[in-house]
């Protein structure tokens, strides 16, 4: 059986949750509430925190069922660095 896995985006990153491997441990909800709230649905909620504050509870989750979407970075930065360049302009790295 497929892992499922949920994408929540807020434009700048993206977070995948695998709920399959949760162990329910309340440290992403304890620590920043505001986008992790699991009484809502969808219970993560990417627009109520800074992207920076959102990386660094991601990688405090015990069980990895919160990771960040490297792929769906990746795909951002070319897609960025295309229309850059397609518009005689350099990334500044």
């Amino acid at each position: 059986m497929a892992q499922k896995i949920h994408h929540y985006s807020n434009g700048e990153i993206t977070v995948a949750w695998k709920p399959d491997l949760c162990i329910h441990s309340g440290i992403c909800f304890k620590s920043l509430a505001e986008v992790f709230d699991p009484r809502r649905r969808p219970w993560i909620d990417m627009s109520k925190a800074e992207t920076k504050q959102i990386i660094e509870q991601v990688k405090k989750c015990p069980s990895g069922t919160l990771s960040i979407d490297e792929k769906k970075i990746s795909q951002k930065f070319v897609l960025l660095k295309s229309i850059l360049l397609a518009n005689n302009l350099q990334p500044a790295y």
